[in-house]
């Protein structure tokens, strides 16, 4: 993938594939569980944090904090402090947002294929 750096004119290569490469800490991210269920449950619209919290089933305040922390640093989404009544809500910037339809085709791809297991050319599920 090559990646124009607009300040100098130069194209920078980015080669997920390379060891030292940043791509692969993006990839890390956005491919990990709760990140793909975080950005798919802000796809609609901003939540506060409690409300996250519902609607993604399993996670703890620890994770859920930590993985917000991790979204945020990395410029997929935005925090917002509203004073009265004091609420944290929680956003997808325009990055953010950019994540959502190859995401939604990921969750598509795992729901429809979680209980088939290939083995030998043929689909378990199948008898």
């Amino acid at each position: 993938m090559t990646v124009l750096d607009h300040s100098s004119g130069d194209a920078t290569v980015f080669d997920v594939y390379a060891v030292g490469c940043p791509s692969r800490q993006v990839l890390s991210l956005v491919t990990s569980r709760w990140a793909v269920l975080v950005v798919g449950a802000l796809e609609h619209g901003p939540l506060r944090f409690g409300a996250l919290r519902r609607r993604l089933e399993g996670i703890s305040q620890k994770v859920l904090t930590d993985k917000l922390r991790d979204l945020e640093a990395a410029g997929l989404i935005t925090r917002t402090t509203v004073d009265r009544p004091l609420a944290v809500s929680y956003e997808l910037t325009a990055v953010g947002h950019s994540l959502t339809e190859p995401l939604a085709a990921l969750r598509d791809w795992a729901q429809d294929h979680c209980g088939r297991r290939e083995h030998g050319g043929r689909d378990s599920a199948e008898p």
